[in-house]
């Protein structure tokens, strides 16, 4: 029996279109010390909160911040940011991610060209803004590849929950059980089980193999990988 087709495929963006260390743990040693307004001790502070070693320059596999909202984030932060309102972090966190310095996992254009040539419609649903989304899919030259590209404010929810999953189902015109969510952490693939969609994990991100292998039917280095598992299945 052959396997089902695949017709659709939805990425996270964050540690699986970009890789997450090469991007986000760069972009966030300057954004805490700007949070802190230079005060080297409160910025210090601000990195322990969210689990990243501001020595090392990277986030630590635990940090609630790899899969939460900007508004999430912004949450936690007024905690130990006390003259800084929720809002107000939210606001820096969106208008800074826009020009986080950005490195694909792959050369993202022929890679998607390749899916897209094969029939496959894409999209992309991210925890971040959907602003900063398209600013960050058109700077990198591939925001046109995509049907489908959605944030935590696109009025259709956040991963985990697989509303946004199944919004982009209902765009592309293919059932969910013909649609593959990938993504670099549970929260991906927990909404794309939860879907009823495939799943593939990816390593681009902070998890590890043994983290995401209960919830995807593959574990890929990155997302290059995905067109020779597609030819396997």
């Amino acid at each position: 029996m052959s396997a089902t087709p695949i017709e659709a495929m939805l990425f996270d963006k964050d540690g699986t279109l970009f890789d997450f260390h090469a991007t986000w743990s760069v972009w966030a040693h300057d954004a805490i010390l700007d949070l802190a307004e230079g005060d080297m001790d409160l910025a210090r502070h601000v990195a322990r909160e969210m689990l990243y070693d501001y020595e090392k320059m990277e986030f630590l596999p635990a940090s609630p911040f790899i899969a939460s909202t900007n508004r999430q984030c912004a949450e936690h932060l007024a905690a130990v940011l006390p003259r800084t309102t929720v809002d107000e972090i939210e606001g820096f966190l969106s208008r800074s991610a826009v020009s986080a310095p950005l490195q694909p996992a792959v050369p993202l254009a022929p890679f998607l060209d390749e899916l897209a040539g094969q029939g496959v419609v894409l999209g992309v649903m991210t925890n971040d803004a959907e602003l900063v989304a398209h600013a960050q899919l058109r700077s990198a030259g591939v925001a046109d590849r995509f049907a489908f590209i959605a944030g935590f404010d696109s009025g259709h929810g956040a991963k985990p929950d697989p509303d946004p999953l199944l919004a982009f189902a209902a765009v592309a015109g293919v059932a969910p059980s013909r649609t593959v969510m990938v993504g670099d952490s549970t929260h991906d693939l927990v909404a794309g089980r939860a879907a009823g969609m495939l799943t593939l994990g990816v390593l681009t991100g902070t998890a590890l193999t043994e983290d995401l292998a209960a919830y995807a039917d593959a574990v890929l280095p990155d997302i290059g990988h995905i067109p020779a598992w597609m030819a396997t299945r």
